[in-house]
């Protein structure tokens, strides 16, 4: 019914759903099939994350300043050259460029999708439907990364290269499909006569008003750090054990349906428990999955890699959600840019010391030990 009352809808969904296909996923492989060690394919991803640092905020800037619709395309157009790079990079250089440019891609449309998706039902007095709207953007994108990976897992002896052609010609699509992307028509404008320092300043000044804000995006930040950290660097586990295209497609296939169910559940969970307590019942399960990493049997490490991709697909819907009803219209694609810029930080910092930690006492101790760390936080914060 909302779907068909918001006729721009479609096109959002369409674009989240090639935007986050996930044919790239295996990168950690591929790199490694080119001869790059972990401790390289960390500085490549802390690389991403520099960039990310550094672009988010003004990405998110240039989303409030002028439009929506042009962020999303040069996101696109950056993630077909980061496509070009991966195919053509012979030395580590090379790829470490291409992933400045998938930062780019990333950054600039962090946070402007989502203020669209809610500046468009602002415009039709639906906000109220929002938490269903991310969470249909949600399952989208589990939906489509599963099926991107889930191909990728087919390709993985040798032809990992065509995944990174199909980028190119989806990152092309998805330019067709938004070339028309209407902008929000009620969309608050007060931002467009304000220069870039002065709308940075804004967002800034809204932060220190509401600290609450400030310490979601840092609790989001250390929580989606682990649960990627661990997701990626699962996949050297899955090298190292030599598991098959069939076992790696099976497991990649029940992430996606447990991925899914957990989106899917968010907006009831939302209507039955509050914030405070969903962000606690979702942090409690990180702990005790990682601690129990500590017995290593891959069983386990299978089954905490099912739990940490559910729980962090959980967050998502639910901390879109908490952010936008919290931030003003004028700097909502920046204020959402922070947060990103926060989950920036923390990953150039957290990637390659995993990688570094896992290399000196294996997988499944450094994620059993990182569980200790943080729950000796929370207890100490007590």
């Amino acid at each position: 019914m909302l779907k068909n009352k918001i006729q721009s809808l479609p096109r959002g969904y369409a674009y989240t759903a090639l935007s986050y296909f996930g044919i790239d996923s295996l990168w950690v492989i591929f790199l490694q099939q080119h001869g790059l060690s972990l401790v390289q394919i960390g500085l490549c991803e802390s690389i991403f994350h520099l960039t990310s640092l550094l672009s988010e905020v003004p990405s998110g800037i240039l989303a409030d300043h002028f439009s929506y619709r042009t962020n999303l395309i040069s996101s696109r157009v950056a993630a077909a050259l980061h496509a070009i790079i991966m195919l053509t990079a012979t030395n580590f250089w090379w790829f470490a460029f291409g992933f400045v440019l998938q930062a780019w891609a990333y950054n600039l449309q962090s946070g402007t999708l989502e203020a669209w998706f809610y500046e468009t039902l602002v415009d039709h007095q639906a906000t109220d439907c929002y938490p269903q709207v991310t969470s249909n953007m949600n399952t989208l994108i589990e939906l489509a990364n599963a099926l991107g990976i889930l191909i990728a897992g087919w390709l993985i002896h040798g032809y990992l290269a065509a995944t990174y052609w199909g980028d190119l010609v989806i990152a092309i699509v998805t330019i067709v499909i938004i070339w028309r992307l209407p902008e929000p028509q009620h969309r608050d404008t007060s931002a467009n006569r304000l220069n870039l320092w002065q709308l940075l300043m804004a967002a800034l000044t809204w932060l220190r008003r509401l600290p609450k804000l400030t310490y979601l995006m840092s609790f989001h930040a250390v929580f989606s750090a682990i649960g990627t950290t661990y997701y990626y660097y699962f996949q050297a586990v899955m090298t190292d054990h030599g598991f098959n295209g069939t076992l790696i497609a099976g497991i990649l296939i029940t992430v996606a349906g447990l991925n899914v169910l957990g989106v899917q559940l968010t907006p009831y969970l939302q209507r039955r428990w509050s914030p405070t307590h969903l962000l606690l019942g979702l942090t409690g399960c990180l702990l005790i999955t990682l601690l129990l990493m500590g017995w290593g049997q891959l069983t386990l490490l299978v089954i905490g890699y099912l739990l940490i991709n559910m729980l962090n697909a959980m967050l998502e819907p639910l901390m879109s959600t908490y952010y936008n009803t919290l931030m003003p219209s004028a700097q909502r694609a920046t204020l959402l840019s922070i947060s990103s810029m926060i989950f920036s930080l923390v990953m150039i910092v957290m990637f390659p010391a995993i990688g570094w930690l896992i290399e000196l006492m294996g997988f499944a101790s450094t994620f059993s030990w990182l569980g200790g760390l943080l729950l000796l936080i929370a207890i100490f914060r007590e």
